[in-house]
């Protein structure tokens, strides 16, 4: 007997960008699995793998069902699921929690990726817990690379304008084991992810961000878009 035919990498990422936004639209009404199931006339459990797995080639029904409990338009449920990867900047400096969150789920976002050493901040929504908590309640995925983070030592030159100092210090510490692992997570999310990379920092110029951006520009050759 035939097996299962084998799902291009290409079309898995497609399924799981559609599952994403379905849990998106699902979360944005305040529904649970159970009460969008039931609106659409679905199992509950066929809508928990499609928003957790993702299936490479949903029913058309089932999908037109979605969409019609969901209230919107079959292109509206699939915008965004054939987009490209890439890889935009973003400091949360001058931001409050909503501004921000509306800000990435406008930019269509599916992924913020936090380089901060120390995920904790003065500004309230911005600690990892309550900051993951946000996004994921606007269906937006949070990642920490702690090893991607910028130690204290090699702040001051950022802080005082001595850039290629501080940019050279930092760009010296990404041979380590656990950078370049998480360098290479970094890539394979943004070849099949809209991601955005956050730190503090409102201008990327006085930012260590800025060399993990241009090492990610150099390995999947997308270019860099500023989230304003």
């Amino acid at each position: 007997m035939a097996g299962r035919p084998v799902a291009s990498r290409q079309e898995r990422a497609r399924a799981q960008e559609l599952a994403r936004r379905i849990r998106a639209l699902r979360e944005a009404r305040g529904w649970t699995r159970e009460r969008l199931a039931k609106e659409a006339g679905l199992h509950t459990r066929t809508l928990v793998r499609l928003e957790s797995e993702g299936p490479v080639q949903p029913g058309f029904f089932t999908v037109g069902r979605l969409a019609t409990a969901l209230e919107v338009s079959l292109d509206d449920l699939f915008h965004g699921a054939g987009r490209p990867g890439g890889i935009w900047s973003v400091g949360y400096e001058g931001r409050d929690i909503d501004s921000f969150v509306a800000c990435v789920r406008e930019a269509q976002i599916d992924a913020v990726v936090d380089v901060r050493l120390t995920p904790i901040s003065r500004k309230p929504g911005f600690s990892k817990t309550r900051l993951r908590e946000a996004l994921h309640g606007a269906g937006i995925d949070y990642v920490h690379l702690r090893a991607l983070g910028n130690p204290k030592d090699n702040r001051a030159p950022f802080w005082e304008g001595r850039l290629e100092e501080g940019r050279a210090r930092f760009r010296s510490l990404l041979v380590a084991e656990e950078a370049e692992a998480e360098l290479t997570q970094l890539a394979g999310l943004v070849g099949t992810s809209r991601v955005a990379v956050l730190c503090f920092e409102q201008d990327a110029r006085r930012c260590h961000r800025t060399v993990v951006l241009d090492e990610i520009r150099r390995r999947c050759a997308v270019e860099v878009t500023e989230l304003a």
